[in-house]
């Protein structure tokens, strides 16, 4: 394997600012093609940044429902080539067949959030119900987990251009963070660290850069996480999936406000409250 590929660059451009135009430097995100191949066979193709990339094969193949545990991948191999990078996942024999049997019902892989659905239906599948996770966390909790994000993106400070994802722990702080070009990667190379570093999804919280969309709802719940946080706003069909799945779902925090959309429960305010 190639020494990693670099995750941003130095660009030339023309600027307006203050009333003068100058000419300088400014860095930028690189995003390629990266393929995730399983059994020999490309299952789908992501644009995306290059890093962290087992990380993303592994949470890809388990939000994708390809996996159902870290022990259910063999070996990994990371293919640099001149267009783009090819994952290749060897996955154990009961996942490696049951993808083949999937793979026998698809419509073709698609470069997008949902990758390798058949149908519409596929497309807002239900996800797994985490109302029996027990976890509680006060205000105080959410504010510092989103400090941490905002504070702990090298790739973001460089070019201001991509999307964060981390994973909280309540005393222990910000145990995983990631970051991509797409939300959805973020998440996914998220879920694969959470994975690797041993933590389980149920005893932290998500918080995210990025707006809550219903696949950010679908892959924090697959990860087994109760409460997933951004400081964007919500879709519709995220909030009625969140609530569906028993998620936690918080949004629009900006220093020590927030709004809370479902599963309020898990939250301590730490203010009375006043609820129609």
């Amino acid at each position: 394997m190639s020494a990693p590929r670099a995750t941003h660059r130095m660009v030339t451009r023309i600027a307006r600012k203050g009333g003068a135009v100058a000419s300088g430097l400014r860095a930028v995100p690189e995003e390629v093609p990266i393929a995730f191949s399983y059994g020999g066979s490309t299952h789908a193709v992501m644009m995306g940044t290059p890093a962290d990339l087992e990380d993303f094969a592994l949470g890809f193949s388990l939000t994708e429902g390809i996996i159902a545990s870290r022990s259910d991948v063999e070996e990994m191999e990371i293919l640099d080539e001149e267009t783009g990078i090819d994952v290749q996942v060897t996955l154990k024999d009961d996942p490696a067949d049951a993808l083949r049997i999937r793979r026998r019902h698809m419509a073709g892989p698609v470069g997008c959030g949902l990758c390798g659905i058949e149908s519409i239906e596929q497309a807002v599948r239900p996800v797994p119900d985490v109302s029996a996770v027990r976890l509680h966390i006060t205000a105080d909790v959410l504010v510092e987990a989103i400090a941490s994000l905002n504070g702990n993106q090298p790739l973001h400070r460089l070019t201001h251009a991509v999307h964060g994802a981390g994973f909280y722990v309540a005393g222990k702080g910000l145990v995983a963070l990631r970051e991509d070009v797409g939300r959805h990667n973020a998440l996914d190379k998220l879920a694969g660290a959470v994975l690797n570093s041993g933590h389980a999804g149920a005893e932290g919280l998500v918080v995210v850069t990025s707006r809550l969309s219903v696949e950010m709802v679908q892959k924090t719940a697959i990860l087994g996480a109760s409460i997933l946080v951004a400081i964007s706003a919500p879709t519709a069909l995220a909030i009625e999936t969140a609530e569906k799945a028993g998620l936690t779902l918080v949004a629009i925090v900006r220093g020590e406000d927030f709004e809370i959309y479902t599963h309020h429960s898990r939250i301590d305010t730490g203010v009375s409250a006043d609820v129609a």
